[in-house]
This record gives C-alpha cells, structure tokens and sequence, in this order.
C-alpha cells in the first residue's frame, strides 16, 4: 500500500499595509486581502489555535504566513513579537515553519539574522516585475537590481525564497513579463506568485483606468501570457503557488474590484489552456469513433477544462471521448487509446 502524501497547509496572518512606505498604484492589500484589522502578538497565537484545531494533527505539514504588508519594514521588536507568537506551536511540532512576505529594499544582513534565529523557513519579496521602467510606472519604490541582491542574500542566508510577479502593470508587455519570469528562474526562486493585475476601487490605478490612461489586459489574453510563464516556471522546477488572486469577498462581489481579468477559477482556466495545447494535435488524428484519454489523476479536471472546453474541443472530432486516470503519470503527461 502507497503512503499517504502529506498535505500541506498555510495559516495566514494578515497584516494588510504595515510598514509599507509607498502606495503602489494598484494596491490596497485591506480590500484585496478582506482583512483590515491589524492582529497583536497574541491574536497570532488565537488565529494559529483556531485554525489548526481544523487541521489533522498528523501527515500535514504546516506553515504560518505572515502577509499582507512590509513585514520586514515593521519595527524589529515588532517583528520578534509575531515571530515569538509562533515558536510554542513548532515547540510542540504543530507548525513546522513560517514564511513571510516584503519588499526587496527591506532586506538586510541585520533584518536576515533577526528573521534566522526566530525560524523563519521561507521569505517572499514582491519582485512584481524585473523592468526598471515598469517598476517606476507602479510606483514601487524599488529596482530590479534591489530584487537581484536581496535574492541572493535570502539564499546566502539558507531561507527559502519565493517571488511574486504580476503581469498588465502599466508599461508591461509580454515579452517583458516572460523576460522577468526567466531572471526569477535564474535567481533560483523555490516558490513563485503570479498576479494578473486588477483595478480595485480607490486607488491610483483607478484614476489611470478611469482617465482612459490604462487599459487593464481582457481576460483571455491574461490567460494566454500566465500560461507560458506558467510553463517556464514548471520547466525550471520552481514550485508554483498560485496564479491568480485569492478570491476575497470583495472581489468576488465586484464591491471592490473596478476592472480587469479576475476570475474565481483563474489557475484552472491556465491549465485548461495548457492542456488544450497538449491535446490539440489529436484533431489531426483519422477519423476514429472513439478516444480515450489517460492522464495524472490530479490533472483530471485540467484536462477535461474548465466547463468541460478541451472535451468539448475533441468531441468535434470523436463522437465519445472518455478521460481516464493513470497513477503512473505525472503532471501533464498523458497518452491515448484510439478506438
């Protein structure tokens, strides 16, 4: 019998906005997150609590994260109280790690030290594009070459890195967002984020959308781009985390999202695109009556697509098409039975 795989979860700690000092254009982390409050040391340690009492005790891995803001930006003594919040629940082996997100220009030899000896496994930095002109556009504040040198400080330093990236900014293109995603790959990032960027309500970008300044990129072309960056990050090895922003309620609702390409099922419309590449070739086939097709069994769903488009697709072709499972699969790798 094949042993169970242990799955992982993440607790988030929100911080939305802390120690950020510049208001990119498109952000306001309260409305994107949902979270506005702002947690003290010892609403860490009731959020961790609540949470794991809905997590098995036993074949989980369990992270906390703290996200949301610039947590590397917050008073040092702040800093250690969070991270202090944490340390009886990987005592008694509940949690058995914390990442945390910030921005590039806040990382530094003395920032690394306090973050290594309160155990700190994984460091995210918002990169969200390797184009200095792009950069500038959004408001960040910061270089591509400050993303370059805190990489590989993280790294020096032994911590996990992710990078986020997001791809529409104002002055971004594709071939651009893929120049980005190769310099996240020759970093060596362990994690990566991607984000389609969205115009929320009351921000600067809204103002740019609204002048006629700024046309966020249609659905389907997000699409098209995420998945060619998806596929240079899966190539590299890196682990891809999401694609996509969380649906918050505020998203979800349109309350706060003005425009652009959300989409509550958005990683499933990439890898649906993604299968559909694979599979499109078996158009090509001679007329046969029947096709079966044999993928990984958590590919089931991408492979079908998302509201059954690459069956629907193939069905042009064949009049019955059956996906089936193979355990000995992984990722995208599939074959066929033609009958």
């Amino acid at each position: 019998m094949s042993q169970r795989k242990n799955k992982h979860y993440t607790i988030p700690v929100f911080v939305p906005m802390q120690a950020c000092p510049f208001h990119c254009i498109f952000c306001d982390q309260q409305k994107i997150t949902g979270h506005s409050d702002i947690p003290d040391a010892n609403d860490v340690g009731a959020i961790i609590r609540e949470r794991l009492a809905t997590i098995p005790a036993k074949n989980n891995v369990v992270e906390v994260g703290f996200f949301g803001g610039t947590f590397t930006g917050l008073p040092l003594q702040q800093q250690e109280a969070y991270l202090e919040a944490v340390h009886p629940f990987m005592d008694n082996d509940r949690v058995s790690g914390i990442r945390l997100s910030t921005r590039p220009d806040f990382i530094d030899r003395r920032r690394l030290e306090l973050l290594k000896k309160n155990r700190v496994t994984t460091i995210e930095l918002g990169a969200q594009s390797m184009d200095n002109a792009v950069l500038k556009k959004a408001g960040r504040g910061h270089s591509a070459e400050d993303t370059i040198a805190a990489s590989r400080l993280i790294r020096e330093y032994g911590f996990r890195l992710g990078l986020q990236m997001m791809t529409g900014l104002p002055g971004d293109t594709p071939e651009k967002a893929l120049a980005t995603a190769k310099q996240i790959v020759e970093l060596k990032a362990d994690d990566v984020r991607i984000y389609p960027l969205l115009v929320i309500r009351n921000t600067p970008l809204e103002r740019l959308y609204l002048s006629g300044k700024y046309n966020p990129l249609p659905l389907s072309d997000a699409v098209e781009i995420v998945a060619e960056l998806y596929e240079v990050f899966e190539n590299a090895g890196i682990n891809i985390i999401r694609a996509g922003l969380h649906p918050s309620e505020g998203l979800l609702t349109g309350r706060e999202l003005l425009a652009g390409p959300f989409h509550v099922a958005f990683k499933e419309l990439v890898l649906t695109r993604l299968w559909r590449e694979n599979l499109e070739h078996l158009l090509q086939n001679e007329n046969r009556r029947e096709l079966h097709v044999f993928v990984a069994p958590g590919q089931m769903n991408y492979a079908v697509g998302h509201k059954s488009e690459n069956k629907n697709l193939l069905l042009e072709k064949f009049e019955i098409v059956k996906f089936k499972t193979d355990p000995s699969l992984k990722n995208r790798q599939y074959y066929v039975d033609l009958c």
